[in-house]
């Protein structure tokens, strides 16, 4: 039986982009922003820290001390407006690792996460958290290696910039591309090699192509791309499993039911991102793949 330290698995604790939309009509796959954790070998790594990653640090309490590598995309308020919220950042004895590129005005991770602390956004600065913090400033395609694990990183095509993830172990391959605007007549050479031949591809599909193209509210130049656009970039990249992600917050329940059904048509390994589901990479004694993507965990 393979142990935790043989598995690959991710954790979605926050899907919606913009702004969290919570309500009876989102019931379903959640209202909380970006957060994705995942546990790959012996580390943990999480992905944004959305309004979801206050939920993950609920979790963590029953774990600690915890020890964990956070990569952030952009700073964006739903990408960070988690982070004032982690619980386990105000404990001391926990170790954060936190890595980001430098924005297009040349503030640092650091900056930023503290910044969005100062009085009077918030009522605490950045400095009472008594977690050992560690950051690291990082170029634009520099690769990170924690332990067996490589995680690559690639510019999006976003106003202020932001950056794509892939994360490698022992031959399997996870990519994290959120945030980015898909190009009217080819497709993103920095999307395709984050992509190339993963085994997961979580990617922005906020809008549908109807939506993003609309003469009367047109989302060109948003930022974001379309869930055709994604089966696109699957097939291009021969991913094998697709999940749909950063999900509008106009977008209810049915809304998004209807946008798995049509994906799936297109590309069969669709699935659509859901609070709380964990997605398992590595095959073990006690995994069936064929149901790997329909499991739901409880958050």
């Amino acid at each position: 039986m393979s142990s935790t330290h043989d598995l690959f698995t991710i954790q979605f604790w926050g899907v919606r982009g913009s702004v969290p939309c919570p309500g009876p009509e989102t019931v379903r796959y959640g209202g909380n922003t970006p957060c994705i954790e995942m546990r790959v070998g012996s580390k943990r790594l999480i992905f944004d820290g959305g309004t979801g990653l206050r939920v993950l640090g609920q979790s963590l309490l029953s774990q600690m001390p915890v020890e964990a590598h956070m990569f952030f995309t952009h700073s964006h308020w739903d990408h960070i407006q988690g982070v004032p919220f982690f619980v386990p950042a105000f404990i001391k004895g926990n170790c954060f690792h936190l890595y980001g590129t430098q924005s297009p005005d040349g503030k640092t991770v650091k900056q930023r996460l503290t910044d969005q602390m100062h009085h009077p956004n918030f009522p605490v600065p950045f400095q009472v958290m008594q977690a050992d913090f560690k950051f690291y400033d990082l170029e634009v395609g520099e690769t990170v290696e924690i332990g067996e694990i490589t995680i690559e990183n690639a510019k999006l095509n976003h106003p202020g910039e932001a950056l794509g993830y892939r994360v490698n172990w022992r031959g399997y391959s996870a990519a994290y591309i959120t945030d980015t605007e898909h190009f009217p007549d080819k497709l993103d050479q920095n999307v395709l090699k984050l992509a190339r031949n993963a085994d997961v591809m979580i990617y922005d599909a906020t809008y549908t192509d109807e939506e993003y193209h609309s003469q009367a509210t047109s989302k060109v130049g948003w930022g974001h791309s379309t869930w055709q656009e994604a089966v696109k970039v699957a097939k291009a990249a021969n991913v094998k499993k697709l999940v749909i992600f950063h999900h509008d917050p106009l977008h209810n329940d049915d809304f998004l039911d209807h946008v798995g059904e049509e994906a799936a048509q297109q590309f069969p390994n669709t699935f659509m991102a859901r609070e709380g589901w964990s997605l398992q990479l590595v095959e073990s004694p006690t995994t069936n793949l064929a149901a790997v993507g329909e499991r739901q965990t409880s958050v």
